[in-house]
């Protein structure tokens, strides 16, 4: 399983603000939220913790692939695709409990695993 390179690791945690985590249902409709509570897991993963999922969660019930959008604190931006296992318990669950606020439910971890990273148009993996 590919991990993120080493520069783009290094810019994660320089990452602005928060990152765009998007899904698809089954009739092909993209649906993207906003996530703040999310990780790196292992540098071969972007885990993003289920505090409020609904659309999201339908569709990572329906086997859909993400991407996760996200942006450094000097402009550069990054998107990361996988596909999603989703975890209510374990190491990945843990890991999304060790960081996730505590005034946020945490019902469960997206943990998206890594099998391509593209910095625009550029592949990075």
């Amino acid at each position: 399983m590919p991990k993120l390179p080493e520069n783009v690791k290094a810019d994660w945690e320089k990452r602005a603000g928060a990152v765009v985590f998007s899904t698809v249902d089954p009739d092909g409709t993209p649906n993207s939220i906003y996530a703040t509570c999310v990780g790196l897991f292992e540098d071969r993963a972007v885990v993003v913790a289920n505090n409020y999922f609904d659309k999201t969660m339908k569709n990572i019930k329906n086997g859909s692939k993400a991407s996760v959008v996200f942006i450094t604190d000097e402009k550069k931006a990054y998107q990361v695709k996988g596909s999603i296992e989703y975890h209510d318990n374990g190491p990945v669950f843990d890991f999304m409990k060790s960081w996730n606020p505590e005034q946020h439910p945490g019902h469960g971890a997206a943990e998206i695993k890594i099998e391509a990273v593209y910095s625009g148009s550029e592949k990075l993996v």
